[in-house]
């Protein structure tokens, strides 16, 4: 039992060293605050955008898909095929490389200018994310029933009007699950952020690693934050669910 104790006070002794080594000794946590502050941020603009960019291409594709068929061969017609077949490429260019690709793209082709990589991160981010919204969203519009966009038109709403306060509502409402699973993806994504030399939550604890030549405690507390902020998100969006299912009794 003695050796055991001493043992235990040993651990925590040596514990307590290289915690104030990782974390205390030269303010080293302000790199694990910094790069969780530069992690929600990207995160939170990079939603903004996917959802903005994913809502105008879903309705551009479904809207193509339900209505083209019944279209005369006129101008408006090709414009909306042309549209459509941007949002297509669009679509197979963003899934089709990896997001880290992108992101280098963004940061040492696009926008040369961007010092600190923030601007290019939420860019690259937000545009990988809207076309994984896109279809999310896309199959959320495509399963309301085609009576509800009639029954719009029949209250006097124009079909913009029908898609905007009838359809997509349902639709979100239909979809949120798969939507939050994206927003989840998009958070542990922006991991890959150093590759531009964006200090992230990521980049934070490697920082610490690289001169401490620890890896435990710096690692194992970026991993800690990843999944308390899923859990917190998780949380969230459980809470709207109950209450989205709540408001339809």
């Amino acid at each position: 039992m003695e050796a055991f104790l001493q043992s235990l006070e040993s651990f925590f002794s040596e514990f307590q060293q290289d915690f104030y080594t990782n974390f205390i000794k030269e303010d080293r946590w302000l790199h694990i605050v910094e790069g969780l502050y530069n992690t929600l941020r990207i995160t939170f603009f990079a939603v903004l955008i996917g959802i903005a960019i994913g809502v105008v291409v879903a309705i551009i594709r479904s809207s193509y898909d339900l209505t083209h068929g019944g279209r005369k061969n006129d101008i408006r017609k090709k414009a909306f095929s042309l549209l459509n077949g941007i949002c297509n490429v669009y679509l197979t260019v963003i899934r089709g490389t990896p997001v880290v690709v992108q992101l280098m793209i963004m940061y040492y082709v696009i926008i040369v200018s961007d010092r600190n990589g923030i601007t290019s991160a939420i860019l690259a981010f937000g545009i990988n994310s809207g076309a994984y919204v896109a279809e999310i969203m896309r199959s959320g519009i495509m399963s309301i029933d085609k009576g509800q966009m009639e029954a719009g038109r029949t209250l006097g709403f124009n079909y913009v009007q029908t898609m905007f306060y009838i359809v997509l509502p349902q639709a979100l409402k239909n979809t949120l699950p798969a939507l939050a699973n994206e927003f989840i993806a998009l958070l542990k994504e922006t991991s890959v952020a150093g590759y531009v030399t964006i200090k992230d939550l990521t980049r934070g604890g490697d920082i610490i690693r690289s001169r401490t030549y620890n890896a435990v405690l710096p690692l194992g507390s970026v991993a800690l934050l990843y999944l308390i902020l899923v859990m917190i998100f998780t949380a969230m969006i459980s809470r709207l669910e109950r209450r989205l299912r709540s408001s339809d009794h």
